[in-house]
């Protein structure tokens, strides 16, 4: 079990130190010259006891003034030479680091935007975005360790073993055999003991901060129910889990901490022992004493670097590993190689013989599902909930791939076109309206971001929401709150629906954007429809079925097959048929409502 722990925890430093080196190939020079000025003032560094060394052979043989101020000339000219290099290698960091955060940053996002519909609706918000700004932050500290912790103790272990080796072989070899005991047990200890607990206390930190976004993000649901009490009883139970987690991690690092002190104190006693006994033997000087002395207590100061440096090494690791995993997983939904964007001009859509099934589903939800819409055709898709409606326009959109066959667009197959010019293309009006923490005027303009200001309050005349923009303080500059919690819900769905009218897209997509709205402004709002539909192929998604009964063809269905098809007039009179039974319910339901 041990084995595999540890075999596993490799598998997780491989995968994040082979992403840190592939950023670092994008920048050889940069990281090439800081490796060589680390190189450099490390050097400069192993020299320092050795001419201190000097110095006190030189005024214990009385040659004070000779050959003592030559070696202290040295000794501070390899201070300074330590001190500017490493001036220059920190600044060399800093632009290092900055630069590759920002492209983590950006390729995160990246690849979170164009996850699949499937991975957004099984992952927190607050989740993502805490896996990607710990991993930038870990970047930057991994940078640190490696390049400016780790290379030079390594240079400085490897150094001081080559010169103390130099002047005694035996005290060379006890330097090198016990350096290389010190960070095989760290890096043992790191990985196979401290690492995996870290590695569980970050996922009930990436939990915590989960459960705290949707907690927040809920926030009006929790007043309604007057449910903040039950909310923090919730959080106080992953905070819980958080505690027993992250302090058997503190705990573990401890216990790495102890055993590294007793390793340094083992090491100490063999470098002063051996030294003091070629002492005695007339084997060494003072100087060479002093000689050996400086360098202990340098090495001492790394090899507690070193310690130190592979804690924080693993600690990055774990806060990065989240990253990594996330950059390497699959979008689920991809543009094909070579994909180029599609044309749409008349907004054919013809589904040829498809065959599609959710996930791990055990039958497909469409077998061999077959459908043809004309240009400019207005078409209400009719059913029971679950019954294939919503998932017939996703497949229009291209959120999900077909298991088989093909849908196509003015003759064009969607599988093989970019997925960014298929959605430009389809305007949508969902039922639940999303918008985005800007003002109105952008929201409204999503679609067509370089419309201009007329534009812009042209679509919003036509969807009834110029009157309620205007008489908001800020007006079109009014920020909606994040997902347009500032507006109530018919006012939301108007700025949804102008957005779809600034769009101007061939194919029109309306999920009964006119649930929300009261009588009057519905009343516009379908008048504005009728325009908008105009030479467009539309399809509507319809929960009331008062909505579609101008639409020029309904279909109706049912566990992903089309039961029925036709106008309002001709399906109203088939006897025992799916669409008679909904409108003859809605119609019982509305004539109970005014009797009321």
């Amino acid at each position: 079990m041990a084995r595999k722990k540890l075999d596993f925890r490799a598998d997780a430093y491989r995968n994040v130190l082979g992403f840190v080196f592939r950023q670092w190939t994008h920048r050889p020079a940069l990281v090439g010259g800081i490796i060589v000025l680390v190189v450099a003032s490390t050097l400069a560094e192993v020299l320092v006891p050795v001419f201190s060394g000097r110095i006190v052979d030189a005024i214990a043989g009385g040659n004070a003034a000779d050959g003592a101020l030559r070696a202290f000339v040295v000794v501070t000219a390899l201070g300074l030479t330590s001190v500017v290099l490493r001036w220059f290698i920190y600044n060399g960091i800093i632009r290092l680091t900055l630069r590759i955060m920002i492209d983590v940053a950006n390729s995160g996002f990246h690849k979170v935007q164009r996850f699949s519909t499937d991975w957004h609706a099984n992952s927190f918000a607050g989740s993502t975005v805490r896996k990607i700004t710990r991993g930038m932050w870990a970047l930057d500290s991994l940078n640190d360790v490696l390049l400016i912790a780790l290379l030079p103790s390594i240079v400085m272990l490897i150094g001081a073993s080559i010169v103390l080796g130099s002047y005694w072989p035996v005290m060379g070899l006890i330097v090198a055999a016990g350096s290389l005991i010190y960070i095989g047990v760290t890096v043992v200890l790191s990985m196979g003991y401290v690492s995996p607990a870290a590695k569980l206390a970050n996922a009930w930190d990436t939990k915590l901060g989960g459960a705290l976004a949707d907690a927040i993000s809920c926030n009006s649901v929790v007043k309604a129910f007057g449910a903040e009490d039950r909310e923090e009883t919730r959080l106080s139970h992953v905070l819980a889990k958080w505690d027993s987690r992250t302090r058997r991690t503190w705990r573990r690092g401890t216990v790495n901490g102890t055993i590294q002190g007793f390793m340094m104190v083992s090491m100490q006693a063999g470098i002063l022992g051996t030294g003091l006994i070629m002492w005695q033997r007339g084997l060494a000087s003072a100087g060479d004493i002093t000689f050996v002395l400086a360098m202990f207590f340098v090495l001492q100061g790394y090899l507690r670097s070193v310690g130190q440096d592979i804690r924080n090494l693993q600690r990055a690791v774990n806060d990065m590993e989240e990253l990594v995993l996330l950059d390497k997983t699959p979008l689920g939904i991809e543009d094909r190689p070579g994909a180029k964007p599609i044309a749409i001009g008349n907004g054919e859509i013809i589904f040829d013989r498809v065959t599609f099934q959710y996930g791990a589903h055990p039958t497909p939800l469409y077998d061999t599902f077959s459908v043809a819409i004309k240009p400019g055709e207005r078409v209400g898709l009719v059913g029971h909930s679950g019954s294939g409606k919503t998932t017939f326009v996703k497949l229009i959109q291209r959120l999900y791939d077909v298991n088989s066959g093909a849908i196509r667009i003015d003759g064009q197959n969607i599988a093989e076109v970019t997925q960014a010019s298929l959605r430009g293309q389809i305007a949508i009006v969902q039922q639940e309206p999303i918008l985005f923490h800007r003002t109105l005027a952008e929201n409204i303009a999503y679609g067509r971001p370089n419309a201009s200001r007329r534009e812009i309050v042209n679509a919003a005349k036509q969807a009834s929401a110029h009157d309620f923009i205007m008489s908001l303080p800020k007006g079109y500059e009014t920020m909606v709150g994040e997902r347009g919690v500032k507006l109530s819900g018919g006012e939301r769905q108007r700025v949804a629906i102008a957005r779809a009218f600034l769009a101007d897209a061939p194919v029109l997509i309306l999920d009964e954007a006119t649930s929300s709205l009261d009588s009057e402004s519905e009343m516009q709002i379908q008048q504005a429809m009728e325009r908008l539909m105009e030479g467009r192929t539309t399809l509507v998604i319809a929960h009331r079925l008062s909505t579609v009964r101008a639409l020029d063809r309904l279909l109706v269905f049912d566990k992903g097959k089309i039961v029925e098809e036709g106008d309002h007039t001709s399906l109203v009179r088939l006897k025992n048929g799916i669409y008679r039974r909904l409108f003859e319910r809605q119609a019982l339901e509305l004539t109970k409502g005014l009797a009321i």
